[in-house]
């Protein structure tokens, strides 16, 4: 029974008498103090980098009283995330740039509850994308041949992929998908595949693979050694000429893809190459004329006049002089190699190198180097 104590309420007048009356007032009714406040001593914190897909872990702070049961709600710029009630927190793709805290509402053992804010992070940013297993090629790297880029492996699976091949350290022109055919230019030379990756949330990240050489075609099955001669007055660039005829035979696409090595030396040689004054053509047998070059027995004759200005059907179909001069040396070295002449398998193709081009193709497509058939 809770104790009494006397309090004077009311004074009733009745016939002129004034009545005290007392009251007995339980001590625990409306009058006694409410729950105590639950009050934030040290404001919650975010640990961890504010990266995306990084955890990021929410410490409640201190409060008074102590014994409290936290709740957490993350916040992007002050407003409520969707969902975000742990105590854990990846950032999204919508946090990108933008900065995160987190509120606590503590609750104590009466029902009381406080709450309180952390501090805002710095801005979200991307998480980086870290190659795992470099990048590879597939493939045979000989001229003609396809190579094909492996993605090698990454910290998180990319969505897209973009290529770029290089020769030596040089990036390709227009080699920018994940196959790459090997090129003249890219035998003898080193080749890569620089792969760049990307995923939502992640900067684009790149690797390379490790080089292959580009060879060509055959390995050397045979080597011919040749020397350099001159017949008549000679007014073109004897240097351009020794140049551009090895060029000719060193380029894969020439008689070099059929195995054969060509060796320049001083003196003797398998064969003789001559730069001629078209006058004197005729001079290596009557069968040559002063309009075009020949092959005669162990010479490879070239006629300064067609090196100069190529011929008249060729300059009529707007090629260039330079490929005149790769399709003329090719052509009398195939007759040296025991080539016949060859005429145009069919409207639109090729023509093949040993055709006589000089006059025209007969409905071909005019091109200074041998055909596959012409290197099998």
């Amino acid at each position: 029974m809770d104790a009494v104590r006397p309090l004077l309420l009311v004074l009733t007048a009745v016939a002129s008498l004034v009545v005290p009356v007392t009251v007995a007032v339980p001590t625990g009714a409306a009058g006694a103090a409410g729950p105590a406040a639950v009050v934030s001593t040290s404001p919650p914190t975010v640990t961890g980098d504010p990266v995306f897909g990084q955890p990021l872990r929410a410490d409640p702070g201190t409060w008074d009283p102590a014994d409290v049961t936290p709740a957490y709600r993350w916040l992007r710029d002050g407003q409520p995330v969707r969902g975000a009630r742990e105590r854990t927190y990846r950032p999204r793709l919508a946090d990108l740039g933008h900065r995160l805290s987190v509120r606590v509402v503590a609750t104590s053992a009466d029902g009381s509850r406080g709450t309180a804010e952390s501090a805002r992070t710095t801005r979200v940013r991307r998480a980086e994308l870290v190659n795992r297993r470099p990048p590879s090629v597939s493939g045979d790297a000989r001229f003609g041949r396809t190579l094909t880029a492996r993605p090698g492996r990454w910290s998180t699976t990319p969505t897209r992929l973009t290529h770029e091949w290089l020769r030596g350290r040089t990036p390709i022109a227009g080699a920018t998908g994940e196959r790459h055919e090997v090129a003249p230019d890219d035998v003898g030379r080193r080749l890569r595949v620089r792969v760049t990756a990307s995923a939502p949330g992640y900067r684009p990240s790149t690797a390379v693979s490790d080089a292959v050489l580009g060879q060509h075609r055959l390995d050397v099955r045979r080597t011919v050694t040749y020397t350099v001669r001159t017949r008549g007055r000679i007014t073109a660039s004897l240097a351009e000429f020794r140049r551009q005829a090895q060029e000719t035979f060193t380029d894969p696409r020439g008689w070099r893809g059929r195995g054969v090595r060509f060796r320049p030396v001083a003196d003797g040689g398998s064969f003789t190459l001559v730069l001629a004054e078209a006058s004197t053509v005729p001079s290596f047998s009557s069968a040559c004329s002063v309009e075009w070059s020949c092959r005669v027995g162990r010479y490879v004759i070239i006629n300064q006049t067609r090196w100069r200005t190529a011929s008249p059907a060729w300059n009529r179909s707007r090629l260039s002089r330079r490929d005149y001069r790769h399709m003329v040396v090719n052509h009398e070295t195939g007759h040296w190699l025991g080539r016949g002449h060859a005429s145009c398998p069919r409207p639109g193709a090729l023509a093949p190198v040993m055709m006589q081009q000089s006059k025209g193709t007969g409905g071909c497509r005019f091109n200074p180097w041998p055909t596959e058939s012409e290197l099998r």
